[in-house]
């Protein structure tokens, strides 16, 4: 018994593998996904344009550090990671469905939730490189002048991990929308702009309801020279705790989504 559940999970494993390198591979030379890495590079041009007009500043005192926390930072984690992880995560299981593919995808000899798991897996590796070099790329920009002043890789290597949490727990998110929502992408940009953009600056408990606080409350409390905007009325989480609430939350989403792909039957419109 022992042995034959150790192949059935060798299997699991293999067939998640599998999928993920099969998605991933037709992922990055998708359409979608060009036009996608365009838009990730729209804070490159931003720090490209801030470094250029930075000498005609009239206040020339706003440290790089101050703009990249208060204007890129802020891009990032409101808009940017949102759009990716929607229309990624979302399309996991409705561009089957729309493209009439799913027969093809569901009658092959591997389960249903490695194939959720395999295809989210490759679809959040593609948005958090996309995301990675676009902030990569910044910081190097605004911070030109103190490339050999180690000390600002901690701060750049802190606000890395907490968008590529944001992207691991928003990509589980939609995938588990689009498992079940006819027009996912309508009910994702509600969800992104109103509720994740506006609940999280109400006060008290009620902010506890979005992701984007657990991922705000990760970030160094705000000062007046750094993450004054981004960090409005927060509130925050420990650390700790936020961190485990993201896991939670991730790991939640993608077993219910599992679960219905599951049993769901899907009926493919002509």
């Amino acid at each position: 018994m022992c042995k034959k559940n150790k192949v059935g999970i060798q299997f699991f494993l293999q067939s998640i593998n599998d999928v993920f390198c099969f998605f991933f591979d037709l992922g990055k030379r998708a359409k979608k996904t060009r036009i996608f890495y365009l838009i990730s590079f729209l804070p490159v041009m931003m720090a490209l344009l801030i470094k250029f007009l930075q000498p005609f500043y009239s206040n020339r005192n706003i440290e790089d550090p101050y703009i990249f926390s208060n204007m890129i930072m802020v891009f990032y984690l409101q808009f940017l990671i949102l759009i990716l992880s929607l229309f990624f995560g979302t399309s996991v299981c409705s561009e089957e469905i729309e493209g009439k593919t799913l027969i093809y995808l569901i009658t092959r000899p591997i389960s249903k939730a490695s194939i959720i798991i395999g295809k989210y897996g490759a679809y959040m590796v593609l948005v958090i490189l996309m995301t990675v070099i676009g902030v990569f790329l910044s910081f190097m920009i605004l911070n030109i002048n103190n490339l050999l002043d180690f000390s600002i890789y901690k701060v750049l290597l802190r606000d890395v991990s907490v968008l590529i949490l944001g992207i691991i727990c928003y990509s589980a998110f939609f995938t588990f929308i689009g498992t079940f929502i006819k027009r996912s992408i309508l009910f994702g940009l509600i969800f992104s702009f109103g509720w994740e953009n506006v609940i999280q600056y109400f006060p008290g408990s009620t902010q506890r309801f979005t992701i984007a606080h657990y991922l705000k409350s990760l970030l160094p409390s705000a000062s007046s020279t750094r993450f004054s905007f981004l960090l409005f009325r927060l509130e925050p989480t420990s650390p700790r705790v936020a961190v485990l609430i993201l896991i939670i939350l991730t790991a939640i989403f993608l077993a219910i989504a599992c679960l219905l792909f599951t049993v769901k039957d899907y009926i493919l419109e002509d």
